[in-house]
């Protein structure tokens, strides 16, 4: 047997764990913040510039400069600036937040740079399986927060990473780790460092991509009910073990070397982009074990080659492929956008495409140099990143047992049988009009309403620029309610999410028309209210200027609220005003009525229904949470569908109706005109209960 070298401590290890985990927060961190500019102006805002702090390797070209970041003590006074960047999260302003959170990243690169590329193999192999280990550790910590990064969740999350990061970093200062102890004594062979620098890109894009969070692949299959593919949290832990698995067999040099794997990895992104539901995850759980076996090759190969142009061109790669995807998403506002419109396969074609030329253009190396390094004719040895590996696998786990009973629903006790309320809101990804999250504030504000069944419009935020979260697993595990969310995000929308204290019978997920400008989601959705069924139409339809997409999204969703057989609710994002052609479109074809034909002073959120007795409607402020109210009406299922008569009379005097229809005063009371609160209020002349 070969012998092995223990050659990286244990203590070492963690150390370099915890560095990992803190270069992996910055680096998934500064995306999601760079697009709260663009998100809110609907355009190229400048400052995507703030990206261009990756590329602070090309200092390294300057002669000195890297034997000067790998002093001891300035190497330490840079992990350190790293550390206290992490504290962007508790910044004053968003502007402020992103530029500490930028400088973070750029000093991280530098950090990544001078260790990786160190003449120390000591310091070189427990960087990368530091970084390797970091991944994991973040992607298993956002198990225990259901698919949020714990740095950027809380002050009180954020203040213990930064104390664990700075008590690890200290400890390597004063351990004098990072001191160079041997060089390397000849010059590495090197393959071609351009091909190899864009693989490197093209893996980070794909890591970042599929897997920065284990519930991504499940919304990229999902479809509607009751076939509709994996959970995120069963599938979930499919992924997190397909993921240790690649890990476990990246020790196997000779395994990334292949072209028959790399062929597999290919055919399995293919599938889980082409195939639905069970067919497509299963394609995910082969791609995250390739993904993650390929690292230690990559990294070997990367860091023979030089540093400064080779980060940048892996740099470059990257960002070309992630703002590629989001032109593919965005093309409505975005330069170039009728190129990449929808063209995910593209972007899938150059990513695999880039790892290949990584990989296996130019000379090949049976000996590694970072990952695996023989020293006096010894292999490192990998018991103890096994060790490591193994605790973390173990605290994933443990953290999906956590949140097994979180996946029980039970439907509400009627207090009073029949009837049910329903709420639509343009959620903004999760973040408030600040750019922090508001998943806690929002789901108290939901929990307020006493919302039965909710509509989350823009609201698929598992895309690397938006944070790779998942906001339906957290709101529906919070709150106790039934999930269904569509269309996949595979889709190239912005996504519908649907909650409910009922169960969900059947649904269907839908492109509607959209042959000029963004693409619009909309689901058809059965619910089983207390024994009865009632159908849901909920849609966000497209921009304002795209005059025949509308038209044609109008008359789709009026055959959709036409065709239903059950009393029916439309929740939708329609902007466009009452008496538009699209709002006469849905009432008139959709056989529906408005939930209030007198409130003139609308744009984008409408309620209208059908074969239901109307008892009341409310719009509340978003509080800051969002750029968009909130919509609530509550509804009555009539005992008897074939004769009945609606409610027809308004009021806005809370007395004249029974107590069980009042909505929460936690909101106020009537409120004439517009509401300018910093907090949830009632306004626009409501709240309005109806009469028979």
């Amino acid at each position: 047997m070969e012998e092995r070298s223990q050659l990286i401590p244990l203590r070492d290890l963690i150390r370099e764990t915890v560095n990992g985990y803190v270069f992996w927060s910055l680096f998934q961190g500064l995306g999601p913040m760079i697009w709260f500019y663009p998100l809110n102006e609907l355009d190229i805002s400048g400052y995507e510039a703030f990206a261009a702090t990756w590329f602070s390797p090309i200092l390294f070209a300057i002669p000195g400069v890297m034997s000067l970041v790998q002093n001891r003590w300035v190497l330490g006074v840079l992990r350190l600036l790293m550390v206290g960047s992490l504290a962007s999260f508790q910044a004053p302003t968003t502007l402020s937040r992103l530029m500490i959170l930028a400088g973070g990243a750029g000093v991280s690169m530098l950090v990544l740079a001078a260790t990786l590329w160190s003449p120390d193999v000591k310091i070189r192999s427990s960087t990368f399986w530091g970084l390797f280990l970091g991944l994991l550790s973040l992607v298993t910590s956002r198990v225990w927060f259901v698919s949020f990064m714990p740095t950027w969740w809380s002050n009180q999350t954020n203040s213990a990473i930064i104390t664990l990061a700075a008590i690890a970093t200290i400890d390597q200062i004063l351990s004098g780790a990072d001191v160079i102890n041997s060089r390397d004594k000849v010059k590495p062979d090197q393959p071609y460092w351009f091909p190899t620098a864009v693989g490197l890109g093209s893996l980070i894009y794909l890591t970042h991509w599929c897997f920065g969070e284990v519930s991504l692949v499940t919304r990229w299959v999902v479809t509607g009910f009751p076939d509709h593919g994996p959970t995120p949290y069963y599938g979930g832990v499919g992924v997190f073990l397909c993921l240790i698995c690649g890990f476990y067999m990246s020790g196997c040099h000779h395994v990334a070397q292949s072209k028959i794997w790399w062929l597999i990895g290919a055919l399995s992104l293919a599938g889980l982009y082409y195939l639905p539901t069970y067919q497509g995850y299963t394609g995910g759980l082969v791609l995250a074990v390739y993904t993650m076996s390929i690292w230690p090759e990559m990294a070997d190969r990367v860091s023979r080659c030089p540093p400064a142009r080779s980060l940048l061109v892996a740099i470059v790669t990257y960002l070309v492929e992630i703002f590629f995807f989001v032109w593919t998403v965005a093309y409505n506002f975005v330069p170039g956008g009728v190129y990449t419109r929808e063209h995910t396969d593209y972007l899938m074609a150059a990513v695999m495409l880039g790892i290949f030329v990584g990989l296996f253009v130019g000379k090949s190396f049976d000996q590694s140099f970072t990952a695996l390094p023989v020293i006096e004719k010894k292999r490192i040895s990998l018991s103890k990143v096994h060790l490591l590996l193994g605790l973390i696998l173990c605290s994933g786990l443990a953290g999906f047992a956590t949140r097994y009973r979180q996946q029980e629903f039970s439907p509400p006790s009627q207090a009073e049988p029949g009837e049910f309320s329903a709420m639509i809101w343009t959620y903004h990804f999760g973040y408030d009009n600040r750019g922090w999250p508001s998943l806690e504030r929002s789901a108290k504000l939901i929990n307020e309403t006493g919302a039965d069944f909710v509509t989350l419009l823009e609201s698929d935020a598992s895309k690397p620029f938006l944070g790779n979260n998942d906001l339906g697993m957290w709101l529906g595990e919070k709150l106790g309610m039934y999930v269904d969310f569509g269309p996949a995000t595979k889709t190239h929308t912005w996504g519908n999410l649907i909650l409910s204290k009922y169960p969900i019978v059947k649904s269907t997920h839908h492109l509607l028309p959209s042959p000029h400008g963004e693409l619009a989601p909309a689901i058809t959705v059965t619910v089983d209210v207390g024994g009865r069924h009632v159908d849901f139409v909920v849609t966000h339809m497209g921009n304002d200027r795209d005059i025949l997409d509308r038209k044609l999204q109008a008359k789709f969703l009026a055959n959709e609220l036409k065709q239903s057989k059950n009393p029916v609710v439309f929740l939708g994002y329609v902007t466009s005003a009452p008496g538009s052609r699209d709002y006469h479109e849905l009432l008139t074809n959709g056989n529906v009525k408005d939930i209030d034909e007198t409130d003139r002073d609308r744009w984008c959120e409408y309620i209208m229904y059908r074969g239901l007795q109307k008892l009341g409607y409310a719009r509340i402020t978003h509080g800051g949470l969002s750029d968009t109210e909130v919509q609530i009406a509550k509804f009555h299922i009539p005992d008897n569908p074939e004769n009945y008569k609606d409610n027809t009379r308004l009021t806005t005097d809370p007395s004249k109706v029974d107590s069980h229809v009042h909505f929460n005063k936690r909101f106020g009371s009537f409120h004439r005109g517009h509401g300018y609160f910093s907090d949830h209020k009632f306004h626009m002349s409501t709240p309005k209960y109806f009469l028979p």
